[in-house]
């Protein structure tokens, strides 16, 4: 099918990129200048700013809560922007409406951004925060039963490689990864990904743009060929949890989210992939308003619950 008509009057209406290098600040202000107002926002029984205690200082995050309850399943979530971008407030609409259509208890990271943070400082903020959760289970009503990872875009990546990362170390309590459009493969092959290729223009994030958008964090010393960056080149994937890779038809992205998937399966691992046609890169963070998108986190509750 074609691009969504809302996404395309979006993108038609959008200025001209700047030119020249990119500004890391200037682009963290756009994004934030486009946060919608409080009173604007999906209400939820409580929604609480507080610092996850890490071994390398505090990480802020925000806990949000649809129903009261006496125990409450877990999702870790892991906002995208390139490394570099997104944030708390960027998400903020994400994690409401994760919280409200799955009815599990959302935490979600303001992990430390590149090009400030160098890798692994924003991985390892995501990995530190996920093992806090499960420390602070008793505080947090936490079911003891449910602990998921869920990120979009390079969030996806981050929860990927933080689900991988916990299997090797024998942390065995992530029930479930949730992966929006994951980038996953940070080497961007159009020999390799042929949606580089047919997606490369017109849908928003366009090819050309991948590799100075990842800069910012392959230059502070993110290495693509490391697992830890490009979760898709990890050998071995057996022995990982249950996954759900949403894939949008006309994103650049595309192929490398449903090869992991299918390579998931390969190594004895449940995954299922789900396709969202007319849909474009970041559809989950800036389409999910429209009715046929807005049911991925109906999606991602049928998910948690198999």
């Amino acid at each position: 099918m074609p691009l969504h008509p809302e996404i395309a009057k979006f993108l038609a209406a959008l200025p001209a990129p700047p030119q020249g290098p990119l500004d890391p600040a200037a682009l963290r202000a756009g994004d934030e200048a486009h946060v919608a107002p409080l009173a604007e926002r999906l209400p939820l029984h409580s929604v609480e700013d507080v610092a996850a205690r890490i071994a390398s200082g505090e990480v802020p995050v925000r806990i949000y809560t649809s129903a009261e309850a006496d125990r409450y399943g877990l999702i870790v979530y892991f906002h995208g922007g390139a490394f570099f971008l997104g944030s708390l407030e960027t998400h903020d609409h994400v994690a409401r409406s994760l919280a409200r259509e799955t009815g599990l208890k959302v935490v979600s990271v303001g992990y430390r951004l590149a090009p400030e943070a160098a890798f692994p400082a924003g991985l390892d903020d995501c990995h530190a925060v996920v093992r806090w959760v499960a420390e602070e289970g008793e505080s947090l009503a936490w079911d003891g039963i449910t602990l998921a990872v869920a990120g979009d875009s390079s969030g996806g990546n981050f929860a990927a490689a933080v689900a991988a990362r916990a299997h090797d170390e024998g942390f065995e309590k992530i029930t479930h990864q949730i992966l929006y459009y994951p980038s996953l493969d940070l080497d961007f092959d159009v020999d390799r990904y042929a949606s580089l290729r047919e997606n490369a223009r017109g849908y928003g994030l366009e090819t050309a743009g991948l590799k100075p958008f990842n800069a910012f964090y392959l230059d502070s010393g993110a290495d693509p060929a490391d697992p830890r960056v490009s979760p898709i080149k990890r050998e071995d994937l057996s022995g990982l949890p249950p996954a759900l890779v949403v894939t949008a038809e006309f994103d650049p992205l595309r192929d490398e989210g449903e090869l992991y998937g299918r390579r998931l399966r390969e190594a004895g691992a449940e995954a299922t992939v789900s396709r969202y046609d007319g849909a474009g890169h970041g559809f989950v963070q800036h389409f999910s308003w429209i009715p046929e998108y807005h049911a991925v986190f109906a999606e991602t509750r049928d998910f948690l619950r198999r």
